[in-house]
């Protein structure tokens, strides 16, 4: 006996009506959904990573900003320390964080920039895996040398690279960031040789400076200027391109016949760039309110940092235009992360 199978018969109109009514109800549901968890973010502590140690610039900024932005958000905001590898760790560790909102942080010009030319392989794309939050502050780097060297300007401290080629130390924070760059120019300029050495964080290279591990450096303002009131270091110059209102006393670089050389030892918040846009926008907002907040600039202003509060887009834009500043140079030495 002949068995016929029956025909598939296709989907008649209503039921692809309905179908298509269930997949809509769904889409709905989730977009209702996902816009009711961005309306009650945030609902429990956030945290922001600092890919430095303790005491550096960049964990102070992100305490006082935090601090500030925690009563905006009406939620507490803890501070995690991840210092290593010039700030990859950290700067990944934000990168790589759950992107519901509730873990962002703070980084510098070696994370966020140049670290893209110095390494090899990085385990995030801060152009693509890291969203700009907003640039927190600019802080020129001051020049240095312990007072017991005895050297009392530029001058005399150019003199003595010179005459002493490959026998001084400096320190930075890490590889590519402005503390090292600005050295490696100053060096290119003057024809002259010196070690650089890394280290996990300002106060980290200030150490060495003291105990003599190192000879000079151009280090932020907040590491050490205490060091300088009290007498045990001598601020010879700053990177940036005039006088900071903050520092009146100590001259630009190119005042003391060193030109072109500039430099902002900057900071600013950064986020997993697959964080949803509105949280985003909630916690950037807040976070440049924070910035802009009359006591909060003040207590910025008495670290020796200028408060910006810029929006991401401006943020974006300043980064590309550090890449542009820094690429020559670091190509042109071939410089490496360490």
């Amino acid at each position: 006996m002949t068995k016929f199978l029956p025909l598939r018969r296709p989907l008649s109109v209503m039921a692809r009506a309905l179908t298509l009514a269930v997949a809509s109800c769904a889409s709905l549901a989730a977009t209702t959904a996902n816009s009711q968890a961005a309306d009650a973010w945030p609902s429990q502590p956030l945290k922001a990573i600092v890919p430095f140690g303790p005491g550096s610039s960049p964990d102070q900024v992100a305490r006082v900003v935090g601090e500030k932005a925690s009563a905006i958000l009406g939620q507490t905001i803890v501070i995690e320390n991840k210092p290593g590898a010039s700030g990859n760790i950290g700067t990944y560790a934000i990168a790589n964080a759950k992107p519901d909102g509730y873990t962002f942080g703070v980084s510098i010009t070696g994370p966020l920039v140049n670290n893209t030319l110095l390494f090899d392989k990085l385990p995030y794309a801060p152009a693509t895996d890291l969203s700009p939050l907003t640039l927190a502050v600019h802080q020129p780097n001051v020049l240095v040398v312990p007072a017991s060297a005895g050297i009392a300007n530029v001058g005399q401290l150019l003199d003595a690279l010179k005459k002493n080629p490959d026998k001084y130390n400096f320190p930075s924070p890490g590889a590519g960031t402005v503390s090292h760059l600005a050295v490696e120019l100053l060096l290119q300029q003057i024809g002259a040789r010196a070690t650089h050495v890394p280290y996990p964080s300002s106060p980290a290279a200030l150490t060495s400076l003291l105990s003599g591990d190192t000879q000079f450096a151009a280090l932020p303002p907040i590491a050490v200027m205490p060091m300088v009131k009290d007498g045990r270091l001598k601020a010879l110059a700053v990177t940036s391109s005039k006088r900071s209102a903050l520092l009146p006393d100590i001259p630009t670089l190119a005042e003391v016949g060193v030109p072109g050389i500039e430099g902002s030892a900057w900071i600013g918040f950064v986020v997993s760039s697959k964080v949803p846009a509105d949280v985003q926008k909630k916690l950037s907002d807040a976070l440049i309110q924070a910035i802009r907040d009359p006591e909060v600039a003040k207590r910025l202003q008495a670290q020796y940092m200028d408060p910006v509060g810029s929006t991401p887009a401006e943020f974006r834009a300043y980064m590309d235009e550090e890449l542009k500043r820094w690429e020559p140079l670091i190509k042109k030495l071939g410089i490496k992360g360490q």
